[in-house]
């Protein structure tokens, strides 16, 4: 008996070690392994996975942002905005996902993976040089983007650009909600387009965003009383540990070949569900 339970808290331990260091290499699409890995591996069904994956993809993702925050990568404007809309979107996922069925819950997921996957792996392809960028691209006075990052690391704010990333904030948290992921895949993406900042800035920004989107969700689970602490601990603690490593290992290892890794892992994971959900 204890040797089974000792087991257990190991295999949830490098389970989570695997979310969190995909987490830290690519700060968008890493967290999606998250629920498979609860689900297949650790046992748990889909409504104890979602709400223990988003607690501890927001542990990881906290740990990533205070790493983010001492190498000065993190942009604040576009966090605060970004954040309040998933803040909000976060506990209406989760509401959803209690009168969804189980097997449309294993399903949409799938589906919502292979369009993940599949949307990383273009994104490598068309915009290989972004996978390496650091700083932002010129600010162009005139026309662009809704929301600019200029050079000197100051967002050019006006009223449509906190419209839109609230928009997409409330989409992403409540995505978070009903899946249990962190909504790093749709926020990295959105902040490069938006904002054209250099994707290492996106995804040091996206962690703090998914930390403040995974904290409000963690409360609306605590509140629900839906959380198998003998689960999420180790989980949390293996992917929070794993966080340190992939954030030092980013700056060396991201790039469109990785991603492309990722994509092929996440679409992969998603066929499978998929599957699993309709057999």
């Amino acid at each position: 008996m204890l040797l089974g339970a000792t087991l257990a808290f190991i295999v949830a331990i490098l389970c989570g070690a695997v979310v969190g260091l995909a987490l830290g290499l690519t700060g968008g699409g890493g967290s999606i392994f998250a629920v498979p890995l609860l689900i297949y591996v650790l046992g748990l069904g889909p409504d104890q996975a979602m709400p223990i994956s988003l607690v501890a993809v927001s542990v990881s993702a906290i740990v990533g942002g205070l790493h983010s925050i001492q190498r000065r990568l993190a942009v604040w404007q576009p966090t605060i905005i970004f954040a309040l809309g998933g803040v909000f979107g976060a506990p209406l996922g989760m509401l959803a996902a209690k009168h969804l069925a189980e097997h449309w819950i294993v399903g949409g997921f799938a589906l919502l993976a292979i369009i993940v996957g599949s949307l990383m792996w273009r994104a490598a392809q068309v915009f290989p040089a972004q996978a390496t960028a650091v700083r932002a691209r010129a600010y162009d006075t005139g026309g662009g983007p809704i929301c600019v990052l200029a050079p000197d690391g100051q967002l050019r704010f006006s009223a449509p650009c906190a419209a839109v990333l609230s928009l997409i904030g409330l989409a992403t948290g409540f995505l978070s909600g009903m899946f249990g992921i962190g909504g790093g895949f749709l926020i990295v993406p959105a902040l490069v387009l938006v904002t054209r900042m250099g994707v290492h800035r996106a995804v040091a920004t996206s962690l703090l965003i998914i930390a403040a989107i995974g904290s409000s969700g963690a409360v609306s689970a605590l509140f629900h009383r839906q959380l198998d602490w003998l689960v999420l601990l180790p989980f949390a603690a293996g992917g929070a540990m794993a966080m340190v490593l992939g954030r030092l290992l980013a700056q060396r290892l991201a790039g469109p070949r990785l991603q492309k890794v990722f994509a092929t892992a996440i679409v992969c994971v998603g066929l499978g569900m998929l599957i699993d959900a309709l057999v």
